[in-house]
């Protein structure tokens, strides 16, 4: 593949079909991803050359109307806490705050963001969906180990369904005090409270235009 711009091929140890496009350190992985989708297809992996954080973003393209496609957002996330917790010391948990945070041992570390192609109704099947993530960490091997996770999770989903992918993620979901979580079909959450006859519901589309790990307009971890 030639480069374009910014973007070069660099010799990092990917499965098939994932392409690596490296960033030079002013680049942003999950814009450029988006940008390259179209033309360059599924499989494409951007990231950043940067030491201080992990910064990534790969192509995806779904066969799925655009309410259920966007459930690969808990494939990416659940991949990307699998990279993780195979790096992490022992005894220090790989955790999530709904929808898109992950904390490691209790500290916010980055999280996960998703983007798609405009289609004109929910119900139609978007060209490409975009995974992006940044974490604090500063090893390309954390990106290798993410491709192949994202391999092993695509994988479950399509032999098991999306419940085993839903429940993956809710067993690291940071439990709130008296309730319990569940992801329904369309990547929603419902808490079940406690006393209460009928579940809170959020949405994950709403969720999902405002990361709740970036300080607002930069592309920079909450601290």
């Amino acid at each position: 593949m030639a480069s374009r711009g910014r973007a070069a091929q660099v010799a990092i140890d990917l499965p098939p079909p994932f392409r690596p496009v490296k960033l030079r350190e002013v680049g942003e992985a999950f814009l450029q991803a988006q940008s390259l989708a179209a033309h360059e297809g599924a499989g494409t992996l951007v990231y950043v050359g940067r030491f201080d954080v992990v910064e990534f973003a790969t192509v995806l393209e779904p066969d799925e109307p655009l309410r259920l496609a966007r459930r690969a957002f808990y494939v990416g996330l659940n991949a990307l806490a699998d990279a993780l917790t195979a790096q992490a010391p022992p005894g220090r948990p790989v955790t999530f705050r709904w929808p898109d945070a992950i904390h490691v041992d209790g500290g916010l570390v980055g999280g996960g963001r998703l983007a798609w192609s405009t289609v004109s109704s929910e119900d139609r099947v978007p060209d490409w969906i975009v995974f992006g993530g940044l974490l604090e960490f500063n090893s390309e091997r954390l990106i290798e180990s993410f491709a192949r996770h994202l391999m092993s999770n695509i994988d479950a989903w399509q032999s098991l369904g999306f419940d085993a992918i839903a429940r993956n993620y809710v067993r690291r979901l940071v439990p709130e005090k008296g309730a319990t979580a569940t992801i329904v079909e369309n990547g929603d959450l419902l808490m079940q409270w406690r006393g209460r006859n009928e579940p809170e519901r959020h949405s994950l589309l709403a969720a999902l235009a405002s990361p709740t790990w970036l300080d607002d307009g930069s592309n920079r971890r909450r601290r």
